[in-house]
């Protein structure tokens, strides 16, 4: 009976004393530095948000900095790039130039360039064989790369600029607000789509009433406003994050983008989008990509690439559409009529 009276006012003791000294309630126990660290940076990556914090002021770890860059000083980050090229003598900061070209060659031959045009020297070239430009951008030009940059152009290869002036035209851009833009085709040459031709007498067009009747369903929508055609679009470098997110890695030749790049504009998107007729182009129609598909089943090479091409807007029509659907569902409300491609 004592010693069970003595345990018990041992006991009872004890916890008195630790309620009134907590700094006493757990023993100091020195656990190595290398343990605590690793307890650190496990916390970081478990499903618990938890402040992390550096067992050593002398260490440096940075939770808000870029993923894998904690340990760095947030003053020396550099998250994002650019094209310039840099000189190997004075000032790093200077270059002399308002644009950067890049040259995405398909079929491989880039030397051959310089040999022919002088300026073909000062550009960047680069070279991987039967890909195409979306293939390139998706790659390349990640909107962390062209920061830098307040316009993207992403153009096809078969143009003709004779009349083109890039100060002129992105003069006329930000005049007139156009977030997302291209050039006006010359109306002499067949245009796929009627809102792309080449007008006179005005600077910005953004609409087309014109256009085949059961191809515009909303005259405010694809491919009668708000609409730019792959083969020369300009974007403005917020459009461009958001257009590169929506690029799809698979998917190279970009059919059914333009009727989707409207997403990436604020409301009302058909102000935002437009032709610019000032400064207009040549669609000269070199079939440099089909002649680079394979005879499959007695299927030609141009056609098995552009029966490609249709595949790949059916797949990229699929998918915005099921996205979207699945972010509707979650937010438990019906889906709205915002159909992607044309109908």
């Amino acid at each position: 009976m004592k010693l069970l009276a003595t345990a018990l006012f041992s006991v009872t003791f004890g916890i008195l004393l630790g309620l009134s000294f907590p700094s006493l309630w757990i023993p100091k126990v020195s656990l190595p530095q290398n343990l605590l660290r690793s307890i650190a940076i496990s916390s970081r990556h478990s499903d618990i948000a938890a402040p992390v914090q550096a067992t050593d002021i002398s260490k440096i770890w940075v939770p808000s900095n870029p993923k894998g860059a904690e340990r760095l000083p947030p003053g020396i980050i550099a998250s994002e790039s650019d094209l310039y090229l840099r000189r190997f003598w004075g000032n790093p900061e200077e270059f002399s130039d308002n644009f950067t070209i890049v040259l995405f060659h398909y079929d491989g031959r880039t030397s051959e360039w310089d040999d022919e045009f002088e300026w073909s020297k000062n550009v960047i070239h680069t070279s991987v064989r039967k890909q195409t430009k979306w293939w390139y951008a998706k790659r390349f030009l990640h909107p962390d790369i062209v920061a830098r940059y307040d316009y993207i152009f992403i153009w096809d290869e078969d143009l003709g600029v004779d009349h083109f002036d890039a100060e002129k035209y992105l003069h006329m851009v930000k005049k007139h607000g156009l977030e997302i833009s291209q050039p006006g085709l010359d109306p002499e040459i067949l245009c796929t789509w009627q809102i792309t031709k080449k007008r006179e007498h005005v600077e910005v067009h953004k609409e087309e009433t014109n256009e085949k009747p059961e191809r515009c369903l909303d005259p405010h929508q694809p491919p009668c406003a708000a609409f730019v055609e792959i083969m020369a679009p300009v974007f403005s470098r917020d459009a461009w994050r958001c257009v590169w997110h929506m690029i799809q890695n698979d998917l190279v030749h970009g059919w059914g983008l333009d009727f989707a790049l409207r997403r990436c504009v604020e409301e009302p998107a058909y102000e935002k989008i437009g032709i610019v007729d000032t400064e207009w182009i040549v669609h000269q129609s070199i079939p440099s990509l089909g002649s680079q598909g394979k005879e499959e089943d007695g299927i030609s090479p141009g056609q098995g690439v552009r029966d490609r091409c249709y595949m790949e807007w059916v797949m990229f029509e699929k998918r915005v559409d099921e996205a979207e659907k699945e972010y509707f569902k979650s937010l438990k409300v019906q889906t709205p009529s915002n159909s992607t491609t044309l109908h």
